[in-house]
This record gives structure tokens, sequence and C-alpha cells, in this order.
């Protein structure tokens, strides 16, 4: 072999492209390139958590000097997280949000994906329904839907307890959303890649599963990870009901002792965390999803 030939075989070589990217060098020096990046990476990292502590340290200082029950916060917050049942045995508080939250999630999804087919369907019929659907949930507030569902059916008799009213409610609210974000993302896909598995002679679901999704859920982890965490904030609205979940508890203890500050304090932190639980959730999807699209 030519000593050429010996240079091409030897500059393509995977072993060689794996050190590179990894940042080390044929003969052990490491990429100076990659490890400045690596270290202004790192240093950004360190310089956003410190000005993170930063801020929540000012923030604590503002209320420590609030004048403050912090007794009553603490008398008070097994019942806010739901540690303990509600006086008919059910979970109550931030408990009980997060399970609101969790079902509607799944049927939102389950709505979502049937709406965007719906969409994206030849069949007249099927369009029409998905986009009455997603016009009518998209185009009235929240609030509405939630008070027809509970107070309004059962005008016509159809009677829904307090529970599943919200959860109906939030399902088909942000189902409507998802259901555009599913869309955008399926779309975002080249319609080269579907006519290629189909040459291949690969079912359609084989298609849907194996080249469209991995694909698509890059485009839509991002807003349907926003979306849920609105839906964690909006399922506050449940209260209205009577359903004993993280804001109910919140004003009546407020209402019952005078002390609205820390209450609700305590509730917004509460929510506050729930949401960042989700965004980190949200950003190991992202990074799942994303790496086949990373840049070199």
């Amino acid at each position: 072999m030519g000593n050429a030939a010996a240079d091409r075989l030897v500059s393509h070589s995977p072993v060689l492209d794996a050190a590179s990217e990894a940042g080390v060098h044929p003969a052990g020096a490491v990429n100076p390139h990659l490890n400045s990046q690596f270290n202004l990476g790192r240093r950004f990292r360190l310089r956003v958590g410190l000005t993170w502590l930063s801020l929540l340290g000012i923030l604590g200082f503002a209320f420590a000097h609030m004048g403050m029950d912090f007794s009553l916060i603490r008398q008070k917050l097994p019942f806010l997280l739901g540690l303990s049942l509600s006086p008919d045995g059910f979970i109550q508080g931030a408990a009980l949000t997060l399970f609101i939250t969790f079902w509607a999630m799944l049927f939102c999804c389950l709505i979502g994906v049937l709406t965007a087919l719906g969409r994206m369907s030849a069949n007249p019929v099927a369009f029409a329904l998905a986009t009455f659907y997603a016009s009518f949930f998209r185009g009235t507030p929240l609030l509405v839907q939630v008070l027809l569902i509970y107070l309004a059916l059962p005008q016509v008799g159809v009677e829904l307890g307090a529970l599943s009213s919200g959860i109906i409610a939030l399902s088909l609210n942000y189902g409507a959303y998802l259901a555009e974000t599913i869309r955008g993302g399926v779309l975002s896909v080249p319609p080269g890649q579907r006519e290629a598995a189909r040459a291949l002679g690969m079912p359609r679901w084989v298609i849907g599963w194996k080249v469209v999704a991995p694909q698509a859920l890059r485009i839509i982890v991002p807003p349907a990870g926003s979306l849920f965490v609105s839906m964690l904030k909006d399922s506050s609205l449940v209260s209205l009901m009577g359903l004993w979940e993280l804001n109910f508890l919140a004003q009546s203890y407020g209402r019952s002792t005078y002390r609205y500050m820390e209450m609700l304090s305590t509730a917004a932190a509460i929510y506050w965390t729930m949401s960042i639980v989700f965004e980190l959730l949200q950003v190991r999807l992202e990074r799942r999803f994303g790496k086949a699209y990373a840049s070199d």
C-alpha cells in the first residue's frame, strides 16, 4: 500500500476520530481547543450556580426580615406537602396537585397525538373534528372550561366529580396545544426520511415509531415540557371545586390564621420546587433526543 493511501486510511480511522472527540491526540496530548471549551463550559456553569445561590440568598434574606411566623409554616408544611391525609382520608396538598397533573399529562398526550394525526389526515371528517376541537379549547379560557364541565354539564344530565372534572378539563385544554406541538415536530422531519423507509418496505407503524418519532421528539420535547410545567401550575384551578390541593389549603390556612404571606409564600415555594424538578427532567430528555444532532 502506498504512503498516500496509508495516510488517508489512518486519517479516517474510527479510533483516531474517537480520540479526537475526547480531546486527545494520537501522541497522547490534550486537544487545546476542546480543553479550552471544556474549561469555558465549567466556568460558565460555576458562575450560573453562584448567581443562583446569590439570588436565593437575597430572596431568603428578604423573607426573613418580613416578620413572618415560621413556626406556623413548620406546623402547616406537612399538610401543604400532602404528607397527611384530608379528613375524608384522601390525599391533599402538593400530593394531590401531582396526582392531578400526572393523570392529566397522560390523557393530554393521548389526546394530543390523536388530534395531531387528525390535523395531518387527508380524511376531511378527521381533519374537521381535530381542527374544531383544537379551535374551541384553544379559543376559550381554561377557567370557563373547568366550570362548564363541573357546573354546566349536570344541567344536561352529565354529573362528574370534582377530581374527574379537573383532570378532564386540564387534559382537553392542554391536549389542544400539545397537538400543534406534535404536528410541528412531525412536519419537521424531512419527507425523504419516510420515502426512503417506504422504499425499504418498512410498515407505516415502524416508520412512525423508528424513523419519525426519534427525530420529531427533538423538536417536541422543549415546548411540551413548558406546557406540562404550565399544567402543574394551572392545576390550582381545581381549588374552585373544593378539592384540597395545594392552592386551596394555602388560602384556607391563610384565611383561618390571617397569615396569608406565610401560607401563600410557602405554596409558591412548593410550586417552584416541583416546577424545577419538571424542568430538570425536560433537560435530560432534550439531551437524550438531541445527542445525534449535537454539533461536533
